[in-house]
């Protein structure tokens, strides 16, 4: 198990070498079903867009600060594919 779950994030590393800050921060509710996903420090949007695979792409001063993922739960990286 402990393998298969160090698998998951290490298809993480390509995209955490591509964000400026890399840094990235999870975390999950699994009450609401859904991924926040921060690039560096959690900081407050000052807009946000909600796209048509429900995501909400937050920003700050026109920079993507980060996504949050609803219905988390149906993708593919919480199912481990």
């Amino acid at each position: 198990m402990l393998a298969h779950t160090v698998e998951v994030y290490l298809k993480l590393l390509p995209y955490i070498r591509e964000t400026p800050q890399q840094t990235i921060r999870l975390s999950y509710d699994a009450e609401a079903d859904v991924l926040y996903v921060s690039f560096g420090d959690p900081l407050p949007a000052t807009e946000s867009e909600l796209t048509d695979e429900d995501i909400i792409v937050r920003y700050r001063e026109g920079r993507v600060i980060g996504y949050t993922i609803l219905h988390a739960s149906r993708r593919g990286f919480l199912r481990g594919e």
